[in-house]
């Protein structure tokens, strides 16, 4: 039987062309063979070296970098929440659930790939996004959920490293106050509009990932170095709004892969990624695991009134160097996190494809703005990161990637046709489908039901005692002290 025709990118039917893989991947052989025979000279070469990364190398750097940043700092937070048993079975769990939906996503994104490049479709200068994967293979609603959640994701997302950075530049120089900070990071990040896109964060993401690194070791041996404060107590868990909100934070640490799509498309080989994310995850593992077990080890339940790991350590010229490489860090992953927002006001505005770097990048800054509204108006480190992953990455990395595979593939002519087969330890569609229906109710009763819950609740109680647009969340009370006499003259 011939097969029919896809539609537009607004809508398709799912048993229409089923595309063909091996070209695609033929076709990229062909561009990388170009981009070789491009670099035969110097410039080129050292060009390729600091700029364009389009292998398997320069993703799993990406997708370690980007997947633990200021999240590090908040663990042994989430770990005096839940305690380290459940810590350490969260961080486990939530890990492998989400290689398991980037491992959707990138079967996905192959097939709509697959399937438009047979059509004819070229996207030489387009930046496929997941939403545009969602409308080309359900239609217009997958296409507007997929939109919403990921943008409103994401923006919290930069929002989020915002306020990391004024919480961590505070514990160097508290002579200004954590929202001036703010004020003077969000003009820093807003440089990332001139980076093209993320084939262009090679030498970017390497610095990454060394600079978490260091902070995460330095977490680590600090802490047990100076051991246990006197009359420490891990009394954790105490209350179930306290767990919940540690589990959530959790999951937002692995729903990294909200730019999952834009990093793959950045790849020669983008089926090559569910393998890339998976060795990604296991390296983070070995960060995040032993410097939140070690911190809570050493500190306890006063990590209940300090989210930010470091404010609890000695400060030392190796804190502060892990400070100011978590700040730099902290600057790349806003970039990450942004990128995709880039993309999408781009094509709204229909200047994606153009090839004026300088304008794009002007084009690029009211995205900015919203962005640094929010980090002054909520500046919860920590409590936020329970709020985004309770009401969005839940639905963007795990409800919809789940739910999506299954309606994509839900008839028998998709199936015995699709690009990807099921993997090894899940040899049929049956076994597929039970264990993402499996993950769907975990997510929506786990996440979003108590985890939406207990979550809101602590951000509620942040904004109860802080209020909005807080000048120093969690200062020292000395901090807040001095800063009063200055109020009084005002």
């Amino acid at each position: 039987m011939a097969p029919t025709k896809t539609g537009s990118l607004g809508g398709s039917d799912t048993d229409g062309i089923v595309g063909s893989y091996g070209e695609m991947q033929e076709q990229h052989q062909k561009i990388e063979q170009l981009e070789n025979d491009e670099q035969l000279t110097i410039g080129g070469r050292a060009k390729d070296l600091l700029w364009h990364g389009g292998s398997a190398t320069d993703a799993w750097f990406s997708a370690a970098s980007n997947q633990v940043a200021q999240v590090l700092l908040t663990l042994p937070y989430s770990f005096s929440q839940l305690g380290i048993a459940s810590g350490v079975t969260f961080q486990i769990f939530y890990g492998l659930v989400g290689c398991w939906t980037c491992y959707l996503i990138t079967t996905l994104y192959c097939e709509y790939r697959a399937r438009k490049e047979k059509e004819g479709q070229d996207f030489k200068n387009h930046v496929i996004q997941w939403f545009e994967v969602l409308g080309g293979l359900l239609g217009p609603y997958w296409r507007m959920a997929g939109l919403v959640f990921n943008c409103v994701f994401l923006l919290f997302g930069s929002v989020i490293q915002l306020i990391a950075c004024a919480s961590n530049i505070y514990l160097i120089n508290d002579k200004l106050d954590k929202r001036t900070w703010t004020y003077i990071f969000g003009a820093c990040c807003a440089t990332t509009v001139f980076i093209p896109t993320f084939h262009n964060f090679r030498v970017w993401s390497f610095l990454g990932l060394i600079m978490i690194t260091y902070t995460a070791w330095y977490m680590t041996i600090s802490s047990l170095i100076h051991g246990q404060v006197d009359n420490v107590e891990h009394s954790g868990p105490t209350s179930q709004v306290l767990y919940f909100t540690g589990a959530t934070n959790i999951l937002y640490t692995f729903g990294g892969h909200a730019v999952t799509v834009e990093i793959m498309h950045a790849m020669y080989k983008p089926a090559k990624f569910k393998v890339v994310y998976l060795l990604a995850t296991i390296y983070v593992f070995t960060l995040t695991l032993p410097s939140a077990v070690a911190v809570y080890w050493a500190f306890g339940d006063k990590l209940l009134k300090a989210s930010n790991a470091l404010s609890l350590l000695p400060r030392t010229k190796w804190r502060d160097a892990a400070v100011v490489l978590m700040l730099i860090h902290q600057f790349i992953t806003f970039g990450f996190a942004s990128m995709p927002l880039y993309f999408v006001w781009e094509k709204f505005l229909g200047v994606h494809k153009t090839k004026n770097l300088l304008f794009r990048a002007l084009c690029r800054m009211p995205v900015v703005l919203p962005i640094w509204f929010l980090a002054i108006i909520f500046p919860f480190f920590g409590p936020i990161n329970s709020a985004v992953g309770a009401l969005l990455v839940t639905f963007t990395v795990y409800i919809i990637p789940c739910a999506a595979h299954m309606a994509v593939y839900r008839s028998s002519y998709a199936r015995m046709n699709a690009v990807f087969k099921p993997p090894r330890f899940l040899p049929s569609w049956t076994l597929m489908y039970m264990f993402n229906i499996f993950l769907l109710i975990w997510i929506l009763v786990v996440g979003v039901g108590f985890g939406g819950w207990a979550s809101m609740t602590n951000f509620v109680r942040q904004i109860d005692t802080f209020g909005l647009f807080a000048k120093c969340f969690q200062c020292p009370p000395r901090a807040v002290a001095a800063a009063a006499p200055s109020l009084k003259l005002a």
